[in-house]
């Protein structure tokens, strides 16, 4: 029976570029259900949008020194583009900083503000005195008072819960690093409270959720639910469509689920159809979304209770949330710049290898590592070895014996057996897909090949083809049989190679275009072309980490304003000028070496994308850089303020954030009076980076 299906796939921010982590937690698996769907004669709605309201984009503005819009213009044309190339296909990928988006939201608002739902209260807010503001929940970074890990204003990410920026231990202002504190201040708030029973009655029956989902939800519900504000003193967001509220935006956890109705909505006006969503939002259609665990209390409690308190609209059907996937045991987080970047995997692989790997290996009930041997492992013995070897042998030997497809002669019980098994396969991959158990399926899918490879190894067709041409001829078919099976079956999860497989078979259309049961279907007589591979064996020594050098971003910066540090003895505080990369503050232990006004106004050297540290109460962005044989000795630029600091023959490629420990493994040094790196100058536009005063050969810089 045809389904409405509505997929939802949490909202990437718009502050930097896709991570492989956002592909497995949200991305791919929303796509496989979707094709898959598509395939079984389903109708579905899949949106989902850049989340550019987010304090995440203010900080990467602050940054750099521009403004969110731009931060947020460059990173939408990026995921799109990487979207596009990954073969993720959405009826709909849309924005929250649009007008349509804004609008629907704002409409939200009023509906629950009509209905009770949400009302005015003053409440204490983190307030910085040195910045002159009050700081939204991410721009107060401090200890959880429930795990003891290093945690945002909003949420811990290591143990999941929501937090507000007073209940931080040791709370310090993520823009200078000084400890905020609370004012007064009046905020909107959602009453959160009083669908407690309501959501545990609509709970009841979700025992077919993810174990780690449900039993999080309701004892998340069980423990008490708190109102929650809804606006903050920002300028870059939804404004609030209430007299009084002019400086205040709508906060993005509230605005952001939003977007699946506002996406839903746009999509129906771009269609024509400007009606159309009420199919999926007010009619008999199930609802997923898919997320990581992170974001579980946001679409399993927030966004239902939003959704009741509006009334009239669908509620989720399935979260079924995925664990994170890691990077040598960290979590995925761009932030942190912890994680494995999009754009820069699809330089080095194609599409399909991602979405297979990671589809063999999705987090779907615990943490999973991204690991570069068992990728070149998983690529090599499974996809060149297993799958598409068997495609390329029988493509090949089909197409030099007989050059199209050939007839089936008399079937014997081990041909029947291998089309019987072809129907459990197509059975199996679609009910697990169904059930969103997406690593079980593509395991069958596999299965099927080494199946294949044995059905061609012990019936022998290059012996056949000599000895008894029809009996050839009806073992190739079914190979090919198979063939066509693992094209269909393919197709949710590797789109790109399905499509040349069913090319292959002399077919012209698009394969996600067909029916899921085609896959079962005998073949149609088709001319069948020379084949060429589908994937390349890798070597883990094409997987080495880039130079360590090039993922510094050495910048020449000018010292604008120094003062003493507060609470040390040793440190100054230094406001600096770093040309496009905006202006910032650091702290240098260099006092008992030079004066305040050997430094005012002088150009150093920094580490730009240092990640940023708190040092005695005061937020350092960056790091300068000074050569020392027991004396520091700052280096001495000579271009101009902004300009890049480089090493002949190693391209900067800049990481968005280096770790200091990472940093001490790259060894610099001074030789012959400049500075250098393994035997290269450090040079600007103008010539080579010096210190400012004599020192010994092989002194470190740091």
């Amino acid at each position: 029976m045809k389904e409405h299906i509505f997929i939802g796939a949490a909202w990437p921010y718009a502050n930097g570029p896709l991570h492989l982590g956002t592909l497995a937690g949200c991305l791919l698996p929303a796509d496989i259900f979707g094709k898959f769907n598509r395939m079984a004669g389903n109708d579905v709605l899949m949106v989902s949008g850049s989340d550019e309201h987010g304090t995440p984009i203010t900080l990467t503005a602050e940054k750099e020194g521009k403004s969110p819009k731009e931060i947020a213009d460059r990173y939408n044309a990026q995921h799109v583009k990487n979207i596009e190339e990954l073969g993720i296909t959405f009826e709909n990928f849309s924005r929250t900083s649009n007008d349509f988006h804004k609008k629907v939201v704002q409409d939200f608002f009023l509906r629950l503000y009509e209905n009770g739902y949400i009302y005015k209260k003053s409440m204490l807010s983190p307030y910085c005195e040195h910045c002159g503001r009050f700081l939204p929940d991410r721009y107060v970074e401090g200890i959880c008072p429930y795990c003891g890990g290093e945690a945002r204003g909003d949420q811990c990410d290591k143990c999941g819960k929501t937090l507000d920026p007073s209940e931080l231990i040791d709370p310090k202002c993520k823009i200078c690093g000084n400890a905020p504190v609370m004012k007064e201040t009046e905020h909107l708030f959602f009453k959160l409270s009083a669908f407690e029973d309501k959501l545990l009655k609509w709970l009841e029956d979700k025992n077919y959720w993810k174990d780690n989902v449900i039993k999080f939800t309701r004892n998340w519900i069980k423990g008490g639910l708190k109102d929650r504000a809804i606006t903050r003193d920002l300028e870059w967001g939804v404004e609030v469509p209430l007299d009084g509220f002019k400086n205040k935006r709508l906060y993005v956890w509230f605005e952001a689920v939003i977007g699946y109705l506002s996406a839903s909505k746009e999509w129906a006006e771009k269609t024509g159809e400007p009606e159309k969503w009420k199919e999926w939002w007010e009619g008999d259609a199930k609802h997923y979304y898919f997320l990581a665990k992170d974001n579980i209390p946001f679409h399993t409690i927030i966004w239902p209770a939003m959704l009741m308190g509006h009334g009239g609209l669908n509620l989720p059907y399935d979260v079924p949330a995925n664990e994170y996937l890691t990077f040598s045991g960290e979590q995925f987080s761009k932030s942190r710049g912890v994680g494995i970047w999009i754009p820069d995997v699809l330089k080095k692989f194609d599409a399909d290898v991602i979405r297979y790997y990671l589809s063999i290996n999705m987090p779907e009930k615990h943490d999973t590592d991204w690991n570069w041997e068992d990728f070149v492992a998983k690529n090599n013995n499974e996809l060149v070895g297993t799958y598409g070897n068997f495609i390329h042998r029988v493509i090949t030997f089909t197409q030099k014996n007989f050059g199209e497809v050939p007839p089936s002669g008399e079937l014997k019980d081990e041909d029947k057996k291998i089309l019987e098994e072809i129907e459990k396969t197509s059975r199996e991959v679609g009910e697990a897909i169904k059930a969103c158990h997406f690593k079980e399926g593509i395991k069958r899918l596999i299965k099927l090949a080494q199946t294949g490879n044995q059905y061609m190894n012990e019936n022998a067709p290059w012996k056949l083809i000599k000895e008894d041409r029809e009996r050839c001829a009806t073992v190739l078919h079914i190979c090919l049989r198979i063939v066509k099976a693992l094209a269909v079956c393919s197709a949710p999860y590797m789109p790109h190679s399905a499509n040349k497989i069913w090319h292959m078979l002399g077919y012209e259309d698009d394969i996600e275009k067909q029916e899921w049961e085609e896959g079962i279907k005998d073949l149609k007589k088709a001319r069948i072309e020379k084949p060429l591979p589908l994937f390349k064996k890798l070597e883990v020594g094409e997987l080495e980490e880039k130079e360590p050098f090039s993922k510094l971003d050495l910048r020449i910066a000018k010292i604008e304003k120094v003062r003493e540090h507060p609470s040390a003895d040793k440190l100054y505080v230094l406001d600096i000028d770093v040309g496009e990369l905006g202006k910032r503050r650091i702290v240098a232990g260099i006092k008992p070496w030079y004066e305040k006004e050997q430094l005012q106004d002088r150009k150093i050297v920094i580490v730009a994308n240092l990640k940023p540290a708190g040092i005695r109460g005061v937020r350092s962005n960056g790091m300068l850089l000074a050569a020392d044989d027991g004396t520091p000795s700052l280096l001495l630029p000579n271009g101009e303020v902004g300009e890049q600091v480089t090493v002949e023959g190693i391209e900067p490629q800049p990481a968005d954030v280096v770790d200091f420990k990472e940093f001490t493994k790259i060894e610099m040094k001074i030789k012959d009076g400049m500075a250098e790196y393994k035997g290269k100058i450090l040079a600007d536009g103008k010539g080579a980076v010096k210190p400012d005063r004599e020192v010994e050969d092989g002194s470190g810089i740091h």
